[in-house]
C-alpha cells in the first residue's frame, strides 16, 4: 500500500469513527478564534473556552480588546499560562486588525502570518475553519499520530510535516482530517499513556503495530 492509499483509507476510517469532529475551541467570530488559538498554546482547549468567556464579557469586540491595557488582558488570561506573552500578542494582533483590516480577519494565508502571535498552525486553522479553504493544521496530535501511522517518517518539525501531508491528503479533506486526529489523539492514540491500540479503528493499518514501535 502506498502512502497515498494509506492516507485515503485512514481518512475514511476516521470519518466513520468521528463523523462530527470539528474545532474544539468555542468561537462565533473569526477574531475570537485567533484569540483562542493563541491562548491554547500549552493549555487545554477546555480551559481556554472558560477563560475567554470573561475576556469577551469585558472586551466584546476587536476595538475594545485592541484598546485594552495589556496588563488587564494578562490578568484575565493568566490561567491559560504564559499570560504575559499571550496578552502581548493578543493586544498587538487586535490593534493590527483594528487599524489595518477594519476589525476583520484577512482571508489570506500570508496576511494571517503577519499578525502577531500567528504561526502556520494558527493560520491554517483560520483558513480551514473560518474560510473553508484547504488547510493542514500540524498540532501536537497531528505530528504524533501521522508519525505513528506511517504517513510521515520520523518527522517532528511542524512545517515539514505539513508539507509532507499536503502531498498525501486531498485538499478538501485536510481541515477535517486534522480535527479528527485531535479526537483520535485524545481518546485512543494518547501521548501520556500507552495508546489504546485494541480500540483503534486503524489498528491493522498503523505502522506502530507493524514495522515500528514508537
Amino acid at each position: 500500500m502506498t502512502k497515498e492509499e494509506l492516507a485515503l483509507e485512514i481518512i475514511q476510517r476516521l470519518k466513520m469513527e468521528y463523523p462530527e469532529a470539528g474545532c474544539t475551541l468555542d468561537y462565533n467570530q473569526a477574531w475570537k478564534l485567533l484569540v483562542s488559538v493563541r491562548l491554547a498554546a500549552q493549555c487545554t482547549d477546555a480551559r481556554v473556552n472558560v477563560v475567554v468567556e470573561g475576556l469577551y464579557e469585558k472586551y466584546p469586540d476587536v476595538k475594545s480588546l485592541a484598546e485594552a491595557p495589556v496588563e488587564e488582558i494578562e490578568k484575565i488570561v493568566r490561567p491559560c499560562g504564559l499570560g504575559r506573552s499571550k496578552a502581548r500578542d493578543i493586544s498587538a494582533c487586535m490593534k493590527l486588525l483594528h487599524e489595518k483590516y477594519d476589525g476583520m480577519v484577512p482571508e489570506d494565508f500570508d496576511a494571517l502570518l503577519e499578525l502577531p502571535g500567528v504561526g502556520r498552525k494558527s493560520a491554517n486553522l483560520i483558513m480551514g475553519d473560518v474560510f473553508h479553504k484547504p488547510a493542514i493544521v500540524t498540532d501536537t496530535h497531528c505530528i504524533r499520530l501521522v508519525n505513528r501511522m506511517g504517513l510521515v517518517d520520523r518527522i517532528k518539525d511542524p512545517r515539514k510535516v505539513e508539507m509532507a501531508l499536503w502531498k498525501l491528503i486531498p485538499p478538501e479533506e485536510g481541515s477535517d482530517f486534522c480535527h479528527r486526529l485531535v479526537y483520535h489523539g485524545r481518546e485512543i492514540c494518547t501521548a501520556r499513556t500507552s495508546p489504546h491500540c485494541e480500540r483503534c479503528c486503524i489498528r491493522e493499518l498503523c505502522a506502530r503495530n507493524g514495522l515500528e514501535n514508537n
